[in-house]
């Protein structure tokens, strides 16, 4: 065999692995490869291999010019394209591609900003091996934002195919909204509105998070910031039904989305749409007090259906939960106590002896200011005067509330024949995987805040980029069960439930798992955000000789048992 040069006219020549033989007499010639796309320092390493040459002396030296994390890219870029989303991305390969797929990968390995992003993908100042493998080590932040820009484009699109992956006719809908703070003032979405961060007087932006029963994101959307949950609901059933073309649907929502409107304008006449809510407590204390349902008639962990006339056409479904109530107890005992703490530094100010508190206007201010902060106002009866004041509970309200401690209603339009009363309740908490999802994008993985993009459709990408993530992460997490603390027995436990009002206990090889901190196997179990660190260790080395840089190679770090069960139990390799 030899390497031959073929002149290519006005184009640069072909290099080609080539053998020659005899045939009847006659010199014949047949390409094996062709090699132009090769470096050059390659294409001349294997001429020297092929006419013989000692490449390296057997005493040479070599060193590590260069190592970089790896193994959490091999893992995580591995499992992308294991689950197809690099072709649901694009189903071709392109530069765009390549650059949505990096960041996606990244906000799982290093959630950070874009500009950040660009540094840790760039061969200069490259943090892990994501830029090499992919073939983008020349990128700018300017180009991420491009790529982010065309991934926009795309969204229905993907989120269509998602859809047809993972949800069916006739199947759950798992929709909750969160919303998180936004930095800077000049994105049209950012407003004032209910921020659930404790960030006060930021603006916010309103997410709202479409999955499947088993919790795998679908589709998200962004709302401005001072858009109320019921709002969004409409436009979410439009686009399952309309855009991913499934025409019967059970949603389910939570109390404070899927409203008594919502229910009346939106979801009540369409009989191709079914719900799962819960009622609120102002409608459950007015069920009591009209004796619809009386706590004493439930045993712990009791869940009985009730026909009140106030809901024609729907099952109410009344549930009590013992630890539930316990906890609740608990906690207005708490909270009456800080209330009455807050009320008698009002009542003290107006005591002291040095510049009192008077005037009944401006006590009344201070007392409001104070007495619902902790929202306890309806269990005090105050009075106010123009020199004093003086306050005390409400008893009577106080134990009308605690006797319904653990007691919560299931409100749904699906018939006794599609649904029973406890899958009822079951489908009503798996909203829970709804709210640990928004917990992984916005704090313990993924990180979606800090938001600093000015521009509506960057903001949306910038979210939707992070919903991938998590899509990523969920299978991810689906495969790792075994190294992780998850329960990997939690269908049969689910199984074994006394009541679907009860809590699913753990597992006994989850317990065990929990207190040892080791696995079945012995390996030590670790939480999904340790275990990428983990992996990161995993590097890649370029080695060279010393005597000459041009003659090199590749070397792995040869992977502990932990890493080495990760990518058996992902089904990717670590070389890429």
């Amino acid at each position: 065999m030899y390497i031959a040069t073929v002149p290519n006219r006005n184009s640069p020549p072909a290099i080609l692995l080539r053998e020659s033989y005899r045939e009847n007499g006659k010199v014949k010639t047949n390409t094996i490869a062709n090699l132009s796309s090769l470096p050059a320092a390659k294409i001349e390493g294997f001429r020297r291999v092929l006419r013989g040459d000692v490449l390296v002396n057997p005493e040479e030296e070599f060193e590590n010019t260069r190592s970089l994390p790896h193994g959490h890219v091999a893992a995580v870029l591995g499992t992308l394209k294991s689950i197809g989303l690099d072709s649901l991305i694009a189903t071709k390969q392109s530069r765009q591609r390549d650059l949505a797929t990096a960041m996606i990968v990244w906000r799982v390995i290093d959630p950070v900003s874009k500009l950040s992003t660009a540094q840790g993908l760039r061969g200069e100042t490259a943090r892990s091996s994501l830029g090499g493998v992919l073939g983008i080590e020349d990128v700018e932040d300017d180009e991420l934002y491009a790529a982010m820009d065309w991934l926009f484009t795309r969204q229905g699109w993907m989120e269509k195919h998602l859809a047809k992956r993972h949800l069916a006719d006739g199947a759950l809908v798992l929709y909750d909204v969160t919303s998180t703070y936004f930095e800077g003032r000049c994105c049209p979405l950012a407003r004032l509105g209910h921020g659930r961060d404790g960030k006060k007087g930021k603006l916010q932006i309103v997410i709202g998070l479409v999955c499947n029963q088993q919790g795998c994101p679908v589709s998200v959307d962004v709302f401005e910031g001072n858009t109320g949950d019921p709002k969004t609901v409409r436009s979410q059933i439009q686009k399952v039904r309309e855009k991913f073309g499934i025409k019967r649907i059970v949603l389910v929502g939570d109390r404070g989305m899927i409203t008594e409107a919502r229910i009346r304008e939106d979801l009540k006449e369409d009989k191709d749409l079914d719900w799962v809510t819960a009622l609120r407590a102002p409608a459950i204390k007015e069920l009591a007090e009209n004796k619809r349902i009386t706590p004493e008639l439930y045993d712990d962990w009791g869940l009985a259906e009730v026909s009140c006339e106030e809901y024609p056409g729907e099952r109410l479904i009344v549930c009590k939960n013992p630890l539930l109530a316990v906890e609740r107890a608990r906690k207005r005992k708490d909270l009456l106590w800080a209330t009455e703490k807050n009320l008698e530094e009002v009542k003290q100010a107006t005591q002291r002896t040095k510049r009192p508190l008077t005037g009944a206007g401006r006590i009344g201010v201070r007392v409001g200011k104070v007495i619902n902060q902790y929202k306890m106002a309806k269990h005090f009866v105050t009075e106010i005067g123009e020199t004093g004041f003086s306050y005390g509970r409400r008893e009577e309200s106080i134990a009308e509330e605690g006797a319904l401690d653990g007691m919560y209603v299931i409100r749904t339009s699906v018939s006794k024949q599609q649904m029973s009363a406890e899958d009822a309740v079951s489908s009503y908490k798996r909203l829970s995987v709804v709210e640990r999802a928004f917990r992984c994008i916005k704090t313990v993985d993924l990180k979606i805040r800090p938001i600093n993009h000015r521009l509506a459709e960057r903001v949306r990408s910038h979210v939707f980029i992070c919903m991938l993530a998590y899509y990523v992460e969920w299978h991810m997490r689906g495969k790792l069960k075994p190294v992780l603390f998850d329960d990997t027995d939690g269908q049969r436990m689910e199984e074994e439930r006394i009541s679907a009002v009860a809590p699913r206990e753990r597992s006994p090889e989850a317990k065990r798992k929990a207190n040892s901190k080791r696995t079945e196997q012995g390996l030590p179990a670790q939480s999904f955000r340790t275990l990428l660190k983990d992996l990161g260790t995993l590097t890649k080395n370029w080695m060279t000789t010393k005597s000459d840089s041009t003659i090199g190679f590749v070397l792995y770090t040869n992977p502990t048992p932990l890493q080495a069960k990760v990518f058996e139990l992902l089904g990717v390799p670590v070389r890429m």
